[in-house]
């Protein structure tokens, strides 16, 4: 009788969305720093050449997960607007949602809890992939604003960033900034600051 045997799969035949759950797994059990190649590649079922083959060094492996998580959950919040909305309300309701959902997110948490000097070369050195994402939505719907006339007329680029930074502040800062004030009251402040920013200074205002 021949015995079977079990091999690991090919490399050509592992989805992508394999090795970053098996990565996603690994960061919300030891974090990111005590996350390796080696755990990924156990928790995948997959060799590490394999993995290796994808995504050369955890940190590749690593950008290319909350790429995809943050990306998804973004376009998440966007989607749960009212298509009928004007492009103000449409983008400060996705960019509030988006805070909420990042808040509450367990990758967002595991990194904030566990490795929150992380995200600092994020804020004091450079923007990353996931934030140019998040800007790059943020312009399509100012533009649309400026189009459709609910938004204040600014140059697109600038508008975004100063949102961003606003949204991104809430997202880090929100647990400590809540324990003494009501989070919800909080939120519908936030909305209001992004609906005044926004709001075109004309009687034509929407």
């Amino acid at each position: 009788m021949t015995s079977k045997r079990h091999t690991l799969p090919s490399p050509s035949r592992v989805d992508d969305d394999v090795l970053l759950d098996a990565a996603r797994e690994c960061v919300l059990d030891t974090g990111v720093r005590r996350t390796t190649l080696s755990g990924v590649a156990r928790a995948a079922g997959v060799s590490r050449m394999t993995l290796y083959r994808r995504f050369p060094d955890v940190r590749s492996l690593l950008a290319g997960l909350m790429t995809r998580e943050f990306g998804e959950l973004l376009a998440r919040a966007g989607k749960a607007t009212k298509v009928t909305a004007s492009a103000r309300e449409r983008l400060v309701a996705a960019t509030v949602d988006g805070v909420c959902a990042l808040v509450v997110d367990p990758l967002m948490r595991t990194l904030l809890d566990r490795d929150a000097e992380l995200i600092l070369p994020y804020i004091v050195e450079r923007i990353g992939a996931v934030q140019r994402t998040a800007e790059l939505f943020l312009r399509e719907q100012l533009i649309a604003g400026h189009q459709d006339g609910s938004v204040r007329r600014s140059d697109p680029a600038v508008q975004a960033r100063a949102i961003f930074l606003v949204a991104q502040s809430f997202v880090f800062s929100m647990r400590p900034a809540t324990r003494d004030v009501d989070r919800a009251a909080l939120v519908g402040e936030l909305t209001q600051v992004l609906d005044a920013a926004l709001r075109p200074r004309t009687k034509e205002s929407r």
